[in-house]
């Protein structure tokens, strides 16, 4: 009798453990259509729970009230200005657009002036490369900026067109926030209780969880539009026309390691040189050496410090591998899942001996 009813409870078990992890999997296939506004809205929570953390001892303990307050901070800081860096970008984009359309701008007419004003070593050089044929150049530099443009710009209708989507992600990413901010004191026991891990293990991993993603929105995004705003209130002081899409352009590759905002700056200073315009190009490339870059070799040590301790290589692989996937939630997710991965991995090196504890 016993053994039967051993038996039993072990195909119960067993079927229970199926019925969980099917329902787990549904569960999380039902939340993919928010995907990004869930993502977003746990690492907003926990990248301003401080801030949630100063304003409930300030209001000794009124919960809703600093929610809330945290909530419009978030949306001072960061909806309200990446909402009007978006207008701003789409309406520049068409108006380049436009002119492209027009004849106003004519991507062959600039490389062309831009080889004719190369030195000769220069220009032989670069006529090594075949890019000679000017044709060939419009079919495949001209064609894919209007491409590119044309895309930008084409988001204005789409935005109308799938604004009530928008808005739904946009409330579900505040909405969760609120509510992490809120009950994460409550919610987060709950949730570590049900992992299961040792609790040692499972602390250690939560810790450092929350610890790469600070680490990661500190020191990449805050760097990264720090690079971008600088950048573009640089080319818009020397007059180069596309200043808000350059800035764009530089605060995305920033979020790239080993590329970062030179891909975008330097060929801007080289054709300035190279065109005449030598105090703009010698302003443009120390502006770039001496800001833009610094700005990257100060901050970021100040704000991830020692946190997560990956090497170049894997986050460079992990972010652009995460971009690959998750598009621009990927800059989140590609060196968390790889920053977690090497914490397991540690873990379990310093259980069998291989680090010291």
């Amino acid at each position: 009798m016993d053994g039967r009813e051993s038996r039993g409870k072990q195909m119960d078990d067993g079927g229970f453990l199926v019925v969980l992890v099917i329902v787990t999997i549904a569960f999380f296939w039902l939340l993919t259509p928010y995907f990004g506004a869930i993502l977003w809205g746990v690492v907003a929570a926990i990248v301003f729970s401080p801030v949630h953390d100063r304003l409930l001892a300030r209001f000794k303990g009124r919960r809703n009230l600093a929610a809330v307050l945290t909530l419009l901070t978030i949306l001072a800081l960061v909806i309200v200005p990446a909402l009007l860096l978006g207008i701003s970008l789409v309406q520049e984009a068409t108006a380049i657009y436009g002119q492209m359309q027009a004849g106003k701008m004519d991507i062959v007419s600039i490389f062309e002036n831009f080889r004719g004003a190369l030195p000769d070593w220069a220009r032989s050089a670069l006529d090594s490369t075949g890019l000679t044929d000017f044709e060939a150049v419009r079919r495949m530099i001209g064609s894919s900026i209007a491409t590119w443009l044309q895309n930008i710009a084409s988001r204005a209708l789409l935005f109308g067109q799938g604004a009530l989507s928008f808005l739904a992600a946009l409330g579900v990413m505040l909405y969760l926030t609120f509510f992490l901010l809120r009950d994460g004191d409550t919610l987060g026991p709950r949730i570590m209780r049900a992992v299961p891990l040792r609790p040692d293990l499972r602390d250690e991993l939560i810790d450092h969880f929350v610890v790469v993603v600070r680490a990661t929105m500190k020191g990449t995004v805050v760097v990264a539009v720090l690079q971008g705003i600088v950048g573009g209130v640089i080319f818009w002081v020397l007059g180069v026309e596309g200043a808000l899409l350059w800035g764009l352009l530089m605060g995305f590759f920033s979020l790239v390691p080993a590329v970062g905002t030179g891909i975008v700056w330097v060929p801007v200073a080289i054709y300035l040189l190279a065109t005449g315009s030598i105090w703009e190009g010698a302003v443009l490339t120390g502006c770039g050496i001496f800001v833009i870059g610094m700005i990257d070799n100060l901050l970021r040590p100040i704000l991830v410090g020692k946190d997560t301790r990956m090497p170049d290589f894997v986050v460079l692989i992990a972010t652009l591998a995460g971009l690959e996937i998750f598009g621009l939630n990927g800059v989140i997710v590609g060196p968390m899942i790889a920053a977690l991965f090497i914490a397991i991995w540690q873990l379990v090196a310093e259980r069998r001996g291989a680090l010291p504890g």
